[in-house]
């Protein structure tokens, strides 16, 4: 988030400078402590308001996928992984919950 923003505002921005993308931010889904790196992700539902989208100035790469064409071993992120599984659960179930979960992939002592 940047000063001054919500956490809606950030989202949608995140979305432009991401993938290029227009979205209307939605309800949440997920809430990821990622505990190794100290940051938090939070993950919002959204909807494509149109289908000009491409990599951003921090993006490789950009694509839409269909939930069986997902490349599972290819995200960068465990804590997007976590929200889109919990998203397509929820979505195959009729039901928009709010999850939270925690990711800490430093080495045990």
């Amino acid at each position: 988030m940047e000063n001054g923003e919500n956490l809606q505002t950030a989202a949608s921005r995140e979305s432009m400078e991401e993938a290029l993308a227009q979205v209307k931010i939605g309800s949440l889904v997920a809430i990821v402590h990622v505990l190794h790196a100290d940051q938090v992700h939070v993950v919002f539902r959204a909807k494509l308001l149109n289908s000009d989208f491409g990599p951003g100035p921090e993006s490789l790469e950009v694509a839409l996928f269909e939930e069986h064409e997902i490349p599972w071993n290819e995200m960068a992120f465990r804590s997007v992984e976590f929200a889109l599984r919990r998203y397509f659960d929820d979505r195959r179930n009729g039901h928009e919950r709010l999850y939270f979960h925690d990711i800490d992939l430093r080495p045990a002592n």
